[in-house]
C-alpha cells in the first residue's frame, strides 16, 4: 500500500478549484449572516451562547475520538477562563484541558502557527493521560503509527504516517505552508479549501501519539478564523461527530493520493453545514429574547419556570414536544393548574400544540431559518 506522503510530489495536493467556487461564495454568506444575526443577541445570551457552542464543540471533538466529557465540568471551565463567574467544582483533567484548547484557540486565533502553539495544545489534551509517552512534544517512538480497525479478529490498517523520525522535518513544511497560505501570507488560500488541506494534511502526518483529530479539527477552525478575521464559532465537530463514518471514510479515500478533489468537496459541504447550525443557533437567541420581550411581566412563576426549560433544551427541543405531564412534573403543580397555565401560554403566544387529548405536544411559538414554528425548538 501507497500512502500519499510517499507519493513522489507531496505535500503538493492537486484539486480542481471549481468544484469549490460555489461553495466558498454560499460559505462567505453565512459568515456575513452569522456576524449580523449574532449581534442581535443581547449582551448575556452572547456569552452564554459562546459558552454553548464551544463547549458543544470541546464536547463533540472528543466523542469523535470516543472520549465522553462531562458537559457541566467543560462548561464552568470555559466559563471561569473568560471570566464568567466561577463556581466550586472541581474539574477533572480532561475537561479543564480541553477547555482551554479551545479557549487559546478562540483567544489567540490571528497568531501565526508554530511548533509551540500544537504542544501546547497537546499538552492541554493530553492533561491527567497516564497512557502515552511523550505528551507537549512529536513522536518518537520506533514503531509504526497507524491508524487500525478495533476488530482485534480481523484488523485493518487504515492508515500508516510518516515514520517518527520524519515528523520534526514534516511539520516544519507544514508549519510554513500554514503560514504563507494565511490570508495575509505569501500565497493565500480561500477558506474552505485551506481548511480543508489544513485538516487532510496534519493528520496525514500524525504527529503526536494522540490527539491528532482533536488538534486538526482545531487547526482548521484556526484556518476559517485566520479566513473570516473572527472566531468562527462554527460547529464543526458537531456536525462531524453526527456523520462520523462518513468522516473516517472521507479521510481513508483521500489518505492514498495527492488528489484531494473529493475531500474537499466533502469538507467544504460539512463546514457549510456547520455553519448552517451555528446560525440557527443564533437565530434561536433572538426569537428567545424576542419571545420574553413579547411576553415581559405577563407570566407566573411557573410558567417563566417551564419555558426556561424549553429553551434550554435548545434547537431540538423536547423529544416528541412537551406534554402536560412534563409540564406538572416541571412546574411542581397540579393537572388542573398545567391545563390553564398551558391554555394561556397558547393565547398568549408563547406556545402553539399540535395532536388532541393524550397526543397533545406544546412547542416554544417561534421561527428559525428553514423551520417552521412547530419544529424549531422542540421538534
Amino acid at each position: 500500500m501507497t500512502w500519499n506522503w510517499e507519493q513522489p510530489r507531496w505535500p503538493e495536493f492537486t484539486y480542481d478549484p471549481a468544484a469549490l467556487e460555489s461553495r466558498e461564495r454560499q460559505f462567505l454568506l453565512g459568515s456575513g449572516e452569522f456576524v449580523g444575526a449574532f449581534k442581535h443577541v443581547g449582551p448575556d445570551d452572547q456569552d452564554i451562547l459562546k459558552i454553548e457552542l464551544i463547549s458543544d464543540e470541546a464536547l463533540k471533538t472528543s466523542a469523535i475520538e470516543g472520549e465522553v466529557l462531562d458537559r457541566v465540568s467543560v462548561q464552568s471551565s470555559l466559563r471561569r477562563q473568560f471570566g464568567l463567574g466561577t463556581d466550586d467544582r472541581r474539574i477533572p483533567p480532561a475537561e479543564s484541558g480541553i477547555a482551554q484548547m479551545m479557549v487559546d484557540l478562540y483567544k489567540n486565533f490571528k497568531a501565526p502557527l508554530t511548533h509551540e502553539t500544537m504542544f501546547a495544545w497537546h499538552s492541554m489534551l493530553m492533561n491527567g493521560a497516564q497512557r502515552i509517552n511523550t505528551i507537549g512534544d512529536y513522536r518518537t517512538h520506533p514503531e509504526p503509527m497507524q491508524v487500525v480497525s478495533p476488530n482485534l479478529a480481523n484488523p485493518k490498517v487504515h492508515f500508516e504516517a510518516p515514520p517518527s523520525s520524519e515528523v520534526k522535518e514534516e511539520m516544519d513544511e507544514f508549519i510554513s505552508w500554514f503560514n504563507e497560505t494565511a490570508p495575509e501570507g505569501k500565497r493565500p488560500l480561500p477558506a474552505l479549501t485551506r481548511a480543508a488541506i489544513t485538516h487532510l494534511y496534519f493528520v496525514s502526518i500524525h504527529p503526536f501519539e494522540d490527539g491528532n483529530g482533536r488538534i486538526g479539527r482545531a487547526l482548521s477552525e484556526k484556518s476559517l478564523a485566520q479566513n473570516l478575521d473572527h472566531p468562527s464559532l462554527i460547529a464543526l465537530a458537531y456536525t462531524i461527530e453526527r456523520a462520523r463514518k462518513a468522516y473516517y471514510d472521507a479521510l481513508e479515500h483521500n489518505n492514498k493520493d495527492i488528489e484531494i478533489t473529493d475531500w474537499l468537496v466533502y469538507f467544504a459541504d460539512t463546514v457549510i453545514d456547520a455553519q448552517h447550525h451555528t446560525i440557527k443557533r443564533v437565530d434561536f437567541y433572538v426569537a428567545k429574547a424576542k419571545l420574553y420581550e413579547n411576553l415581559r411581566g405577563q407570566l407566573n412563576e411557573r410558567q417563566e419556570k417551564v419555558l426556561a426549560r424549553m429553551f434550554k433544551e435548545g434547537i431540538d427541543g423536547f423529544k416528541g414536544g412537551l406534554s402536560a405531564e412534563n409540564y406538572i412534573s416541571i412546574a411542581k403543580t397540579s393537572r388542573a393548574t398545567a391545563t390553564r397555565d398551558l391554555q394561556d401560554l397558547l393565547q398568549k403566544g408563547a406556545l402553539v400544540k399540535t395532536g388532541e387529548l393524550r397526543h397533545t405536544r406544546y412547542y416554544l411559538n417561534i421561527s428559525l431559518t428553514d423551520n417552521d414554528a412547530t419544529g424549531a425548538a422542540a421538534s
